[in-house]
């Protein structure tokens, strides 16, 4: 597949077939992905990789944490590290148009606060992919080494994009980042940036069929030639 259509044809998918992930194909795209580059070469990076019973278990375990602390809020349901707490425009409204979009494919009302709650558990779910990543980076890098982790998360989408495979990342596994340290044994020292589904996508969920709007051009590049 040429890069253009793997940058093109990725999308955000949440749903997965139950479908496995050859292990080969894995390692590759992972070995391929160590190529990305980070400033200094720091590689801030590490990802830890949850497929089978090991997926399982995290799963399980963090839909537990979170239903046992559903009415009084769980000390970890929020992420570990600051972020900022208001989104001004224009990105509250590409925002809250992608929300709408996407609750009116799953068929979510407005103010439905059980099936919200039900439709964020998926993200704990891998959305059912059969293969989970989690990204933690060491608390004392600085910033640009959280640029780094993007460009690493990207790579990677592309990577798998480029074989057949699909992903989703996702900011919900900055959450409850106490239970999925312990379940992974991840040390306090790094924080938990995100995580990300990989597997390949359920077609026939209408769910898959979002395509989130994106800027033109002359809205985010200044082109400076005098």
């Amino acid at each position: 597949m040429h890069i253009d259509d793997a940058i093109r044809t990725r999308r955000s998918i949440r749903a997965f077939k139950s479908d496995p992930v050859p292990r080969d194909i894995l390692d590759d795209l992972l070995d391929v992905a160590r190529q990305a580059p980070s400033g200094t070469n720091v590689q801030p990076w590490h990802i830890h990789v949850v497929m089978g019973d090991a997926r399982n278990k995290l799963v399980d375990a963090v839909l537990r944490h979170r239903e046992t602390h559903r009415k009084d809020g769980a000390p970890d349901s929020f992420s570990e590290f600051p972020r900022a707490t208001k989104r001004k425009e224009p990105y509250t409204t590409r925002m809250r148009t992608l929300g709408k979009a996407m609750y009116g494919l799953l068929e979510i009302p407005k103010g439905d606060q059980e099936a919200n709650w039900r439709q964020w558990a998926r993200n704990y779910e891998f959305f059912d992919a059969p293969v989970g990543l989690l990204f933690t980076i060491d608390k004392d890098l600085e910033y640009s080494s959280w640029v780094d982790m993007g460009i690493m998360l990207q790579t990677i989408m592309l990577a798998a994009r480029a074989r057949g495979l699909d992903t989703c990342a996702q900011g919900a596994w900055n959450n409850f980042w106490t239970v999925t340290k312990d379940v992974l044994d991840i040390p306090d020292t790094e924080y938990v940036v995100c995580g990300m589904s990989l597997g390949y996508a359920d077609e026939n969920e209408p769910v898959n069929t979002l395509v989130a709007e994106r800027e033109p051009l002359s809205e985010i590049a200044t082109f400076h030639e005098e």
